[in-house]
């Protein structure tokens, strides 16, 4: 019986290709809402979520921001290694230059900092070796390349031992970084230097004040004596003045990232649960049109000995069967959206899941069955002499 009422729908459903294909629209539309835009959410949130996890979620960023005339030295932020909870500290400074190395110049970004910045920052080396806090001491003029600055500059990274200006000043390289590929698959083009702490403060003239460093904890577990310890050393030490600072928990900034994202998709799960809806109107109204096409029909059936639950079961099972289609065609085209943005924008990586597709098909079976219930009820419940009659 179930097989019959399947053949007779798929029938009825392709008897009438282009009305069932508009009745199908709704779905498709909204199926492509729900999988498109959730897989554009789920990719960007991976985007940041692995850019933070590449950071490391044991490292607090702290800002100064007014220094009430008392600015914080490079000392006091070693000291602070003292604490139990604290693992390293790395003052941190940035500025820009102009590189050069024979005929070839180009804009790169220095960043002035000590040798606990590489294991802070996850860092790792092509060749030669990182800063070290002897550099930082004696002011030496030595740096290190990001691979990007020394294929620009250099034509290769081999380079340990040459020389690069920067704004003028000779630096010696003592080696280049490896390149870490961005969660969109490319590299970074951007030129970076990496020099003593101190000797970006001379070349800058901008003194060795401490404006803002980092601070990595003995383990996750401990994040939050760490922070809470660095704070309070701020707060007294910037005259009991909480907004003078800025502490940063890269822990938190995750939690906070994956509360946005489920935000993010319930809003955009109810936009696309609208437009299943939508489709599930479009599907009721024209499954009560195929009811009235078909009444004199119905009416011989019953008239023949047709039950009344095989009339309902052919009529959800068509409702049922144009909401699944359209469902698997939506199915389809998303994953063509989803390729085609990944493709076309480097900077949107859309990550489709199973999970979305398959609430995707739970939700398209729900609305087949609720909105076609009403219509095969009816076809069903129609007494077989007035169906007879029914003239159309």
């Amino acid at each position: 019986m179930v097989f019959q009422s399947v053949k007779m729908a798929m029938d009825s459903i392709m008897s009438n290709k282009m009305r069932s294909f508009l009745t199908m629209l709704g779905m498709i539309i909204g199926v492509m809402s729900l999988v498109v835009l959730v897989s554009i959410v789920n990719g960007a949130t991976k985007s940041v979520t692995d850019s933070i996890a590449n950071i490391g979620t044991n490292m607090l960023s702290v800002s100064i921001m007014d220094d009430k005339d008392a600015p914080l030295s490079m000392d006091e932020v070693e000291e602070l290694t003292e604490y139990e909870s604290v693992k390293n500290t790395a003052s941190f400074s940035t500025g820009n230059a102009t590189a050069k190395h024979e005929r070839n110049s180009e804009s790169i970004t220095l960043y002035g900092t000590t040798g606990s910045y590489y294991e802070i920052k996850g860092l790792s080396l092509l060749n030669g070796r990182f800063l070290k806090n002897a550099d930082v001491d004696s002011s030496t003029f030595v740096a290190v390349l990001n691979q990007t600055a020394a294929e620009e500059l250099f034509g290769q990274t081999h380079i340990v031992g040459e020389t690069v200006s920067l704004n003028g000043y000779h630096f010696t390289v003592i080696g280049v970084l490896e390149e870490e590929e961005s969660t969109t698959g490319n590299s970074s083009e951007r030129l970076e230097a990496y020099i003593p702490f101190t000797a970006l403060s001379k070349i800058s003239g901008s003194g060795r004040n401490v404006s803002s460093f980092y601070v990595t904890s003995a383990d996750e577990d401990s994040m939050d004596a760490v922070e809470n310890e660095i704070t309070k050393f701020l707060y007294l030490r910037f005259s009991y003045d909480s907004d003078a600072f800025s502490v940063t928990n890269s822990s938190t900034i995750m939690e906070t990232m994956s509360s946005v994202n489920d935000t993010m998709k319930w809003m955009l799960g109810g936009i696309a649960a609208i437009s299943l809806l939508v489709g599930g109107i479009g599907i009721m109204n024209i499954m009560l049109v195929s009811v009235t096409e078909i009444t004199r029909e119905i009416g011989i059936r019953k008239a023949i000995g047709a039950r009344k639950k095989t009339i309902l079961l052919q009529f959800l099972i068509e409702a049922l069967l144009v909401s699944i289609i359209g469902c698997l065609i939506g199915i389809v085209l998303s994953a063509l959206t989803v390729f085609g943005v990944n493709s076309l924008i480097d900077s949107v990586s859309a990550s489709m899941s199973l999970d979305v597709v398959l609430v995707a098909i739970g939700f398209s079976v729900f609305i087949g069955t609720v909105f076609g219930i009403y219509p095969a009820y009816k076809a069903a419940d129609k007494p077989p002499i007035e169906a007879l009659r029914y003239m159309r």
